[in-house]
């Protein structure tokens, strides 16, 4: 049974009581242990009400946004502008996995699920607003992600301190981006989530890219206002291209996990970092496993296609990523492991996901004694909560003092 939810814990979830334990371990993840670890989610995800950009897009949009359609077989589609139209099974979740598909719209009940789970801070991203990107159209794209921004702001800005939204930004047109850019910041937000190839679609070389001086007005602004910069797996290009048989893993690890590789590389490699040395960016529910593997790759282009690699660097691309970058996980016991050897304990950020089947929430403590077993205790203390502190600029002292108030 979860405690206060009166939800069983039913057959298929069980795996997630699974813990070696923490024997040995100065302090713990557990919510009842009075030295626990600051733990801060860099990825987390609200439930924003239904209608919410009917409510505020023109009516000539609205025929555009998202919907659901019934074809003459009685099949139910998801059709929405930049992605294929997917097929919509009847799920009848039962237990916490009903729980993880209905928590997360109320802040008050927000913050019982996080400290049930141990969480001291989180950063908030959409959740049917994930799919605010997917259109070439600049226009229609911004102010989708505008009524998202003034939504989150209104919803959780009181709560900024520990309940973090992350503002959406449409990159298709620049200087849209920059002026959207310069109003959330002074609305209070810590940081901005660009999509991971900032024209929607396939690839197509015609399109700029984020290696390009043309967004170099961007970069400007975000490191004027000193926001944190997050590129968020299923933005940037469609996560569905699969179908059928292993589609919804083929999807997931090739279609959605794979492509932060991508405006990584195009920031690392392209002299992005050198004009804008105080800028920093996270690339968020992708795993960590892939990411020494890919700082080589980059340093390899670099040195052995030196007749190509242009600009010429000051430093190797990984040098820029460890100085400048992060990736978040939920559950990547192998990407923790290669983390000491490859020198990324201060590149790594640990997240629960809430309230996502992806995640670890409500069972984050068992999660990370099944993964961290082998870090130190100041390992764990930074990829737990440290990083994503000073990544997102939040005041410790104030979250470890948060602990002992009232929920409210």
């Amino acid at each position: 049974m979860i405690e206060e939810t009166l939800t069983d814990i039913d057959e298929p979830n069980r795996w997630r009581l699974e813990t070696p334990g923490h024997d040995g371990w100065p302090r713990t993840a557990r919510p009842g242990d009075p030295n626990k670890y600051l733990m801060i989610s860099a990825d987390c995800h609200c439930q924003e009400p239904s209608g919410l950009w009917h409510k505020y897009l023109p009516e000539e949009y609205q025929k555009r946004l998202p919907r659901i359609e019934v074809d003459a077989n009685g099949v139910k589609w998801v059709v929405a502008e930049g992605m294929q139209r997917s097929r919509l099974l009847d799920s009848h979740l039962e237990g916490e996995d009903k729980l993880r598909n209905t928590a997360g719209a109320d802040p008050v009940e927000r913050m019982k699920d996080h400290r049930r789970d141990g969480v001291d801070a989180e950063i908030i991203f959409p959740n049917k607003g994930l799919s605010m990107w997917a259109t070439q159209d600049a226009k229609f794209g911004a102010m989708q992600c505008r009524i998202w921004n003034d939504w989150a702001w209104e919803t959780f800005g009181k709560y900024n301190d520990f309940m973090s939204p992350i503002a959406a930004i449409m990159t298709a047109d620049v200087e849209l981006a920059v002026e959207e850019v310069k109003r959330v910041a002074k609305l209070g937000f810590r940081g901005v989530n660009l999509p991971c190839k900032p024209i929607f679609g396939p690839h197509d070389a015609r399109h700029p890219n984020y290696n390009m001086a043309l967004y170099d007005p961007l970069w400007a602004v975000i490191q004027d206002c000193d926001l944190a910069i997050t590129f968020h797996i299923s933005t940037g290009r469609d996560p569905r291209a699969a179908r059928k048989d292993g589609g919804a893993v083929i999807n997931y690890v090739a279609h959605a996990l794979a492509p932060t590789v991508e405006p990584m590389a195009a920031l690392c490699s392209s002299g992005v970092l050198e004009r804008f040395p105080k800028l920093r960016f996270a690339l968020i529910e992708c795993g960590i496993g892939w990411v020494p593997w890919a700082l080589e790759a980059m340093d390899e282009a670099y040195r052995k296609h030196h007749m190509w690699a242009l600009p010429k660097l000051k430093k190797l691309p990984s040098e820029y990523f460890r100085e400048h970058g992060a990736a978040s996980f939920q559950d990547d016991p192998i990407g923790l492991e290669l983390a000491v050897k490859h020198d990324l304990v201060d590149n790594f950020l640990w997240a629960n996901d809430y309230p996502h089947h992806e995640g670890s929430w409500p069972h984050s403590a068992q999660s990370i004694e099944r993964q961290m077993q082998h870090l130190t205790d100041d390992q764990r203390a930074r990829i737990l909560g440290l990083n994503a502190a000073r990544i997102f600029k939040f005041d410790v002292d104030r979250l470890l003092q948060r602990r002992n108030t009232a929920i409210n």
